[in-house]
């Protein structure tokens, strides 16, 4: 049989500005622990921003999403312009506020936000395909976004899921490590860190993520 592959696309390297470290390392590590295999993407564009995460300030510097996503995958990563759809089983996007400022802008203008063409073009591409696709945290607005109806989770952050109904999907409340299955649109999503979570809880949200998406 086949090991299945799945298109990993970070956001940069920092809860703050860029991808989630836990989401991202512990969605690779539930691929990987379910027997399927990844590669990593990102685009190579510049930050919104660079947040201290020691102090929660801004710095005065400009840092590159591909190039900080490159630490995360220690190196192994490709521009998302070389990710064809085609070659891949499901699609992943793990949380972090670099979803919401850097693949998109929902951090600035919520519901009236705009996906970066790269990334609105993966999602629509795959979902044409009928391939599932998994977004954790913050990341399922964009899919909300792009895709317009479908069944969503971020948890039951109050502000978020209206975002989300107000741009034409369902929301889901779910908890901790929790996930909510779009079977009609082979969506799959998790809040992890929307919630007061656990490293544990963030694993358990990846993992069951990631096995229901190899389900579908």
């Amino acid at each position: 049989m086949k090991t299945k592959k799945i298109a990993v696309i970070l956001a940069g390297c920092g809860v703050y500005d860029g991808a989630e470290i836990h989401e991202a390392t512990l969605t690779l590590y539930a691929i990987s622990k379910l027997g399927a295999d990844y590669e990593i993407f990102a685009p190579d564009i510049n930050q919104h921003h660079v947040i201290n995460h020691l102090t929660g300030k801004e710095m005065n510097e400009t840092r590159n999403v591909l190039v900080e996503s490159a630490r995360i995958a220690r190196g192994k990563i490709k521009n998302i312009n070389e990710l064809k759809a085609e070659e891949f089983d499901a699609l992943i996007f793990p949380g972090g506020f670099g979803v919401a400022k850097n693949l998109c802008d929902f951090a600035f203008k919520g519901p009236e936000c705009n996906v970066i063409p790269s990334v609105a073009n993966v999602i629509k591409k795959m979902h044409s395909l009928n391939k599932p696709i998994g977004a954790l945290c913050i990341s399922p607005v964009m899919l909300a976004k792009v895709l317009g109806k479908a069944e969503l989770t971020i948890g039951k952050d109050q502000g978020t899921a209206s975002a989300i109904e107000k741009m034409g999907s369902k929301h889901i409340p779910v908890s901790q490590g929790e996930i909510a299955v779009d079977k009609e649109n082979k969506i799959v999503t998790s809040p992890c860190y929307m919630l007061d979570s656990s490293i544990a809880q963030i694993g358990d949200g990846a993992f069951n993520l990631v096995k229901a998406i190899l389900e579908l």
